[in-house]
């Protein structure tokens, strides 16, 4: 199993910035992919952003330009910067990794935008 534990969350005002960080343990071979997804009371989890082990990242729309996502697969270890924040981005963010095609996640740091 892996362990996912995520730090950096908290509240922050509009056009703000704020950086999450996520460290793995555990079993930890095989991991291919690293990221975020994020969750809202009463809607299902969404993607924000991942990036493989190859380099190749994909981003949610409306994070294009404001968020980035990096991933070091020797430490596993994934950071999700995040700029020019919105009130619509208050949400409980995830840390994802995908291993030997199974998906895991963290307990979630919750980021809160204030208006």
């Amino acid at each position: 199993q892996v362990q996912l534990v995520e730090s950096g969350g908290g509240l922050v005002q509009a056009g703000g910035s704020l950086t999450l960080s996520c460290q793995v343990s555990g079993s930890i071979d095989g991991i291919n992919r690293l990221g975020w997804y994020r969750q809202t009371p009463g809607k299902p989890r969404d993607l924000v952003a991942t990036i493989s082990q190859g380099g190749s990242s994909n981003y949610a729309d409306s994070v294009k330009g404001r968020f980035s996502v990096a991933g070091d697969f020797v430490k596993k270890r994934t950071i999700l910067e995040m700029n020019s924040l919105k009130p619509e981005d208050t949400a409980l963010y995830y840390c994802y990794v995908r291993r030997r095609g199974l998906d895991a996640w963290g307990q979630g740091t919750q980021v809160t935008v204030s208006s």
